[in-house]
């Protein structure tokens, strides 16, 4: 069954491009230009994928993600014009798991949306668990095949990312993972200068929604100049 892609975007010749690349790949196409009429659809659809814009004429693509975050875990893409770093932060802090600035290729787009969609199927996979997928370590219970996760009985709502970001945490247990390590294996991507921003954010965020910090780790702690590491 063909996955269904949320675009939205005020710029028509935008949405209709990425509308043919994606379709190219049998993909199901959603396409808007506003934000009223994408989060009607969300309602109403199945939505498997979202590529927002940030810039929108009646709301911005990062209030339709932060929207997207109360309720659904699908990955979110950021589309932005503006090769700003306050914009890619803010929206990897609301949520989002990869931003594309503008302008792009549309074959880049279409193999991001793949890679996200490869890590939100692998990690919500419906076959029973196995003993090697679950990880169990100091109130937290990690569980691969299911893509959940609690800490202390409690259900921690996770991004595709911030899961994978915790596995490979987990399961390097005493260790220190670089942030290089991190984000090729999260990502699968070539690290760059900026991408330490990316894995700090989305490391920032994991931390608060298990109420974690930085200055006093229970969990997750950064080994500063080198990258992060979970106590055994």
């Amino acid at each position: 069954m063909p996955a269904n892609i949320l675009v939205v975007d005020d710029e028509q010749s935008i949405v209709d491009l990425l509308e043919v690349y994606l379709k190219n790949e049998n993909f199901h196409v959603f396409k808007f230009y506003n934000g009223h009429d994408a989060l009607q659809c969300i309602e109403k659809e199945e939505i498997d994928l979202a590529i927002l814009d940030i810039m929108l004429p009646d709301m911005s693509g990062l209030a339709i993600c932060q929207r997207i975050r109360e309720k659904h875990n699908f990955p979110v893409i950021m589309l932005t014009a503006k090769d700003e770093e306050i914009d890619k932060i803010t929206g990897l802090t609301l949520g989002a798991d990869d931003y594309i600035t503008k302008p792009f290729r549309p074959l880049e787009m279409v193999a991001r949306v793949k890679a996200q969609l490869r890590r939100f199927t692998k990690y919500n996979a419906a076959e029973p668990a196995q003993e090697e997928n679950i990880i169990v370590f100091s109130g937290i219970v990690l569980d691969k095949d299911k893509h959940e996760c609690t800490l202390n009985e409690r259900p921690l709502s996770l991004t595709p990312t911030e899961f994978s970001i915790l596995w490979v945490l987990a399961s390097n247990r005493g260790h220190v993972v670089s942030s290089e390590e991190l984000f090729q294996e999260v990502w699968g991507d070539k690290y760059f200068t900026n991408s330490n921003n990316t894995v700090m954010v989305h490391i920032r965020h994991l931390r608060e929604k298990m109420n974690d910090s930085a200055e006093r780790p229970k969990y997750i702690k950064t080994v500063w100049g080198v990258g992060y590491k979970i106590d055994k």
